[in-house]
C-alpha cells in the first residue's frame, strides 16, 4: 500500500489546478479517497469526527451483499448443470455461474461509473460514492439471461434519471437500482416479467436454453398446490417453502435464497447501517396482508387459489427479502424519521404482497412498492414532524 500511496503523491501535481490534466481531478480524487483516508478537514460549520466516511458505508453494504453473490453465482451454475441432468463438480459449478454473472457486474460499474465520471468532469466536483452499492445491485436484481447491452442501457438511464437529473447522490428521489429494473420491466417485459427465468443450457446440449417458471410463476396458477398442477420437483408447498428459503430456485441472481439475504441483513443491522424499523416492519406488512388474503380468500374468492398460499411462504418468494433488507433500507429515498420509518417499512410489505396478489401482471410487487414509497417517503415525514409540532403547541397551549 506504501508503494501505491507514493504513486498517487508523485502523479497527484499533475491532477491539481495548473496541471495537464486538471479536468480529470474527480478521476484521480475518486481513488485516492477509495484506497486511503481523505488528508483534507472540514473547515468550517458545525461537524462531528467519526472514523467512517461514506465510502466506507458504501463498502460496508456491499459486503453485507457478497453472501447472495456469492450463493447466485453458485445457484446460476447449479441450475444450468439441473437442466442438462449433470451431477457437475461444485468448482465446474462455480465457473460458470462466475462466467454468466461477472461481466453483468462489469458492465454495471463500467457504464455507471463512467456516467458519474463525466459528470464530476463537467461539474468539476469530487465522485459520488452512491453508485458503489447500486453498482452491485443492479445485476443482483437481474435475471442472468439479461443482455449485456440492456444492462448497458438501463444503468446508464438509472444514473441519468434516477439521480443525476435530481442533483446526484443524495438528492435522488426513486432507488436508482430499482429504477433500472423498473425501466427493463417496462421497456422489454419479456425479458423482465418476474415469472420466467431463462435457465442456460449450452456446452454440449441440443438448445441452448429453457424458460424455466419461478416458484411465483407457480404459485399464481396453482395456489398452494404447486406440484399437482405444475409438476414441479416438489412434492408439498412445505418442500418449495424450503427450496425458496435455501435459494436452489431459478430467479434473478442475488433474490432467490433467503439465507444468503439473512446474513446480509445481519452485518447491516450490526453496523448500524440499516434501520430495523424498516426491515421488521417491511416482514410484518408483507405478513399482515398475506394472512388477509389467506383469511378472506377462501370465503369471498374460492377460485383464486394464489390468496390460498400462505403468508409465511410469500415472504419468501420472489424478490421480497432482497427488496426489504437491501433496498427499502436506502437512506437517501427512505423516510427519515423514526415513526415515518415504521410506516414507510410497513407500507412496503403490504402494499408489495397486494400487489403481487391483486394484479399478477407485476409477480415482482416489491419493485413496484419500494418506488411507490419513495414518493411518498418526504409525505410521510412531513406529517410525522408537524404532528409533534401539533403536540408541542397543544402541551405550550394547557402549560
Amino acid at each position: 500500500m506504501k508503494a501505491l500511496e507514493n504513486l498517487l503523491d508523485k502523479i497527484k501535481p499533475t491532477f491539481e489546478e495548473g496541471g495537464k490534466l486538471e479536468k480529470f481531478y474527480p478521476v484521480y480524487d475518486a481513488l485516492e479517497t477509495f484506497a486511503f483516508v481523505p488528508d483534507h478537514t472540514t473547515s468550517k460549520g458545525a461537524h462531528i469526527r467519526d472514523a467512517i466516511d461514506m465510502k466506507r458505508t458504501m463498502f460496508i453494504v456491499i459486503l453485507a451483499m457478497v453472501p447472495a453473490l456469492l450463493f447466485g453465482i453458485y445457484n446460476t451454475g447449479f441450475q444450468h448443470y439441473s437442466a442438462l441432468g449433470i451431477d457437475a463438480p461444485f468448482m465446474d459449478m462455480v465457473l460458470f455461474g462466475l462466467g454468466k454473472v461477472l461481466p453483468l457486474i462489469i458492465v454495471s460499474y463500467g457504464v455507471g461509473l463512467g456516467v458519474e465520471f463525466i459528470f464530476c468532469i463537467i461539474k468539476g466536483h469530487s465522485i459520488q460514492e452512491g453508485f458503489l452499492v447500486s453498482g452491485m445491485l443492479i445485476p443482483l436484481i437481474m435475471p442472468m439471461d439479461v443482455p449485456l447491452w440492456m444492462v448497458a442501457v438501463a444503468t446508464a438511464f438509472a444514473v441519468l434519471i434516477a439521480k443525476e437529473v435530481f442533483g446526484g447522490t443524495g438528492m435522488n428521489i426513486l432507488n436508482v437500482a430499482l429504477t433500472a429494473r423498473a425501466f427493463l420491466f417496462f421497456a422489454y417485459p419479456t425479458k423482465m416479467s418476474g415469472n420466467k427465468v431463462w435457465v442456460n443450457t449450452e456446452s454440449g446440449s441440443t438448445v441452448d436454453g429453457y424458460t424455466g417458471e419461478t416458484l411465483l410463476a407457480q404459485a399464481i396458477e396453482s395456489g398452494p398446490n404447486f406440484a399437482d398442477i405444475t409438476n414441479t420437483a416438489y412434492a408439498s408447498i412445505g418442500e418449495s417453502f424450503m427450496a425458496s428459503v435455501i435459494g436452489f430456485i431459478p430467479g434473478s441472481i442475488g433474490e432467490t435464497s433467503v439465507i444468503a439475504i439473512l446474513l446480509g441483513a445481519a452485518i447491516l443491522l450490526w453496523t448500524g447501517i440499516a434501520s430495523w424499523r424498516i426491515i421488521l416492519m417491511g416482514v410484518l406488512g408483507g405478513a399482515a396482508m398475506g394472512l388477509i388474503f389467506n383469511i378472506l380468500g377462501p370465503q369471498f374468492f374460492p377460485e383464486n387459489l394464489y390468496l390460498q398460499v400462505p403468508w409465511w411462504h410469500q415472504l419468501v418468494m420472489g424478490g421480497f427479502m432482497f427488496g426489504v433488507v437491501f433496498m427499502a433500507t436506502d437512506p437517501v429515498t427512505a423516510a427519515q424519521t423514526a415513526k415515518g420509518k415504521l410506516w414507510y417499512g410497513f407500507l412496503i410489505g403490504f402494499l408489495a404482497i397486494m400487489i403481487r396478489v391483486v394484479n399478477p401482471a407485476y409477480p415482482e410487487g416489491i419493485m413496484m412498492a419500494i418506488l411507490f414509497m419513495n414518493v411518498m417517503a418526504p409525505t410521510i415525514d412531513h406529517y410525522v414532524v408537524q404532528g409533534n409540532i401539533n403536540k408541542r403547541l397543544k402541551r405550550l397551549k394547557t402549560a
